[in-house]
């Protein structure tokens, strides 16, 4: 492994754990050249996933790309880079264990939704917001209300979701926080 500083290839690992229920290793290197610190994650590589578009175009699943959308949605939320890690990875898994090749992005959108549904309410809307493309306030509402009906459950709204999927995420803190102010909607709205 060489340094992403100065490029030298003497690093040393000063702390290694496993994460996202042992699916990822974290590595904690320390380059001797340079003495700077930098973290390295190590996954299986499996075969290729191309993710069918709602457009129907195909391009190759980038699990960046879904990160960057996650961490996006999560921004200023009380939501560990772990906990990110746990749920790309746990998607990643539920699309390997339903689909050999291809996977509709619906599908994708469906499962993100699903536990950022147990793990933060207001990530859990951000990230609707974009998916289901929201238009307006009344879109927020709408999905406000719903998770208002629910509050345990996320509200899942597409026939991608596979019946019989246990989520990674315990529903005791994190699921507990979020929308206070969603108390504020009535019925009438």
């Amino acid at each position: 492994m060489r340094c992403p500083y100065c490029r030298e290839d003497n690093v040393k690992v000063s702390d290694t754990r496993t994460i996202a229920e042992g699916f990822v290793v974290w590595r904690r290197r320390t380059c001797l050249g340079c003495r700077r610190k930098f973290t390295t994650h190590e996954r299986v590589e499996t075969t290729r996933i191309w993710v069918i578009k709602r457009n129907g175009e195909k391009e190759p699943f980038d699990r960046k790309k879904l990160q960057g959308g996650l961490e996006h949605a999560c921004r200023k939320r009380p939501i560990g880079d772990e906990e990110i890690t746990t749920l790309l990875t746990q998607v990643e898994r539920d699309i390997e264990t339903t689909f050999e090749s291809e996977v509709q992005s619906q599908f994708i959108g469906e499962r993100v939704m699903h536990y950022l549904g147990e793990l933060d309410q207001v990530a859990y809307v951000r990230f609707a917001s974009v998916y289901r493309q929201f238009t307006d306030a009344d879109d927020f509402v709408q999905e406000l209300q719903r998770m208002r009906q629910n509050p345990d459950a996320p509200s899942l709204s597409s026939e991608f979701i596979p019946k019989q999927q246990r989520s990674r995420f315990s529903k005791t803190k994190s699921s507990r926080r979020g929308i206070q102010g969603a108390d504020l909607l009535s019925d009438e709205d």
